[in-house]
């Protein structure tokens, strides 16, 4: 079958007219590769591509498999045939990591005409400098295994909650940490295929194997060099470990996903997303719980009011908070198991051990992963906490033909911003937008514990030093749930919103649904919704969600950055 193809000019895209069947992509040498969509009939398609007045005559086949390099004709004269440019790069994009940002990246650039190869490091739970997987840290260990063990834990929530719905329950049920972990780890598997899969469908050439950086358009992986135009790093970040005495002992959040046998005692140390929610799943899975946390509130960068209630919901459940606090010590006795001493942080008090200890997590942060693949060797800058330094459009600042997403920048750690900023790249470079650049407004969190803690927008102390006229309004309630489940469950809902212009700035929420909830409202805020246009909106009844547009009142009112009206936090 042959194809012609008539291209004409229109701005940024081109008007592609066609008469086939099925998807076709053209590797023409004046430009990226044209990908359409060919029809029965006639049809325009706007495309990215730079050609103007040309048409193209050859082998459908052999323009897919970019093995035919077109005749081009002008309208006018006859044109001579021209032979392509000799280019000295194997790729026009080489991606150094297999991850949401890598993958997303590597695969649209594909999809815009682009060479594209990318390697990886061989698939393991527990990350090294050997092991990684495609899908990373998201599907291997972080967002994915963290969620499915979240869901497993909230199980038991539901059946305490089935007695007061006249659900009798005989007996204590039964729960199979192994049969929990051997389910997941096939499903992680499963997943992390079809990131794999899916490059090969959009036809990146998968390299396994760890990448190095030899000079600024060099990549070498297993002992064979690639040439690239551009070369993207997607490493992500590792779990590191504070420097105490005896952390060798703890353990990461690599492996808390990993264990083998549920741990009947576990200590916490630091709340942050991933302290928080893995205290709350083992919680849930009937371990006892012990959180050490040097601030007074868990979630620092969090709203204050919004930490103080998520955590009244936390010590209810039955989890021990040791707030103001500080490990000094781990040290591991005959029998196995784990003591770990504590002393006061920025308080008074005497130092105290928690004893009987099965498993110590350090949930204490994460770094990029840059060190060993050649960065510093070319010349590729890295700040003080060694993330990869980029600007605005993901590039080094130093390096020009090296680029960064994900969390191998110091930008923002979240898996929807890493396939955003992989997104934003491959139109930057491919897709015939020069101007394309990561947006980071509105960008809605969630910390997956129980309750959820999920927020979009500015919280309430961060509002009144930028904005200085703030009105906040508040609510907390009973979900419909727990009128007949269990007691003490209580939800937050609360709107940060400007006196000036009546804008919403912030929507903050701790419930149990509250990341199902949380994203509608982040597409609310993005498009600038005010509190009249909020208070406007028919609410969903009976539902949780409703409450956001009922509030009424203010509960605190500050002007001039001074608290006016209501009770300060």
């Amino acid at each position: 079958m042959h194809v012609s193809i008539a291209c004409m000019h229109y701005r940024s895209a081109e008007t592609v007219k066609v008469a086939s069947h099925g998807f076709l992509t053209a590797k023409c040498w004046w430009g990226n590769g044209l990908l359409f969509k060919a029809t029965s009939a006639s049809r325009a398609v706007p495309i990215p591509g730079r050609a103007m007045y040309k048409t193209v005559l050859c082998s459908s086949t052999a323009i897919r498999k970019g093995l035919h390099t077109p005749e081009v004709t002008h309208k006018g004269p006859k044109a001579k045939r021209q032979k392509p440019p000799q280019h000295q790069y194997d790729f026009d994009l080489f991606t150094i990591g297999g991850g949401s940002a890598g993958v997303r990246a590597a695969r649209y650039s594909a999809g815009m005409g682009a060479k594209v190869a990318l390697c990886e490091l061989p698939r393991d739970f527990i990350s090294s400098e050997d092991k990684g997987g495609t899908g990373g840290t998201c599907v291997l260990r972080g967002c994915v295994p963290k969620k499915l063990m979240a869901i497993a834990g909230l199980f038991s929530e539901d059946m305490q909650d089935a007695q007061g719905f006249g659900w009798k329950l005989h007996g204590k049920p039964e729960f199979d940490f192994h049969a929990l972990q051997q389910n997941k780890r096939r499903e992680l598997e499963r997943l992390s295929d079809t990131y794999k899969n899916n490059l090969e469908k959009a036809e990146v050439q998968f390299i396994e194997g760890r990448g190095k950086l030899i000079d600024q358009n060099t990549v070498e992986v297993n002992g064979s060099q690639y040439k690239a135009k551009h070369i993207l790093v997607a490493t992500g970040s590792f779990a590191s470990k504070i420097p105490i005495e005896g952390a060798e002992h703890a353990i990461t959040s690599d492996e808390i996903l990993n264990l083998d046998v549920l741990p009947e005692k576990l200590v916490v140390v630091g709340a942050g997303y991933i302290g928080c929610e893995q205290a709350c799943i083992f919680n849930n899975l009937g371990t006892e719980v012990h959180f050490i946390v040097r601030q007074d509130l868990p979630l620092a960068g969090f709203d204050k009011e919004a930490r103080q209630f998520v955590l009244e919901q936390y010590e209810r459940a039955g989890i021990h908070f040791h707030g103001c606090s500080s490990p000094s010590k781990i040290s591991k006795g005959a029998n196995g198991k784990l003591t770990i001493t504590v002393e006061p942080y920025k308080r008074e008090g005497d130092p105290f051990d928690i004893k009987g200890v099965d498993e110590v997590l350090l949930a204490t942060g994460r770094k990029s992963r840059t060190k060993g693949i050649g960065l510093e060797e070319i010349g590729v800058e890295l700040d003080d906490k060694g993330a990869l330094k980029v600007d605005d459009r993901s590039r080094s600042v130093s390096v020009d033909s090296i680029w960064g997403i994900g969390d191998v920048t110091s930008r923002v750690p979240l898996t929807p911003v890493a396939r955003m900023e992989g997104t934003q790249l491959a139109l930057h470079l491919f897709g015939g937008r020069s101007e394309a650049k990561p947006d980071y407004k509105a960008v809605p969190s969630v910390v997956f514990s129980s309750p959820q803690l999920a927020y979009v927008g500015m919280d309430e102390a961060g509002a009144v030093e930028e904005v200085k006229d703030v009105d906040v309004y508040s609510s907390t309630s009973t979900p419909m749930k727990n009128s007949l489940g269990r007691d003490g469950v209580k939800e937050l809902v609360k709107v940060v919103v400007s006196a000036k212009d009546d804008k919403v700035l912030g929507f903050h929420m701790v419930g149990s649904e509250a990341s199902e909830i949380m994203q509608g409202f982040a597409a609310a805020l993005y498009c600038g919704i005010t509190k009249t246009q909020l208070d406007a909106t028919v609410g969903i009844h009976p539902s949780s969600a409703e409450e956001f547009v009922t509030l009424a009142k203010p509960t605190r009112q500050y002007r001039g950055g001074e608290l006016t009206e209501g009770d300060a936090l």
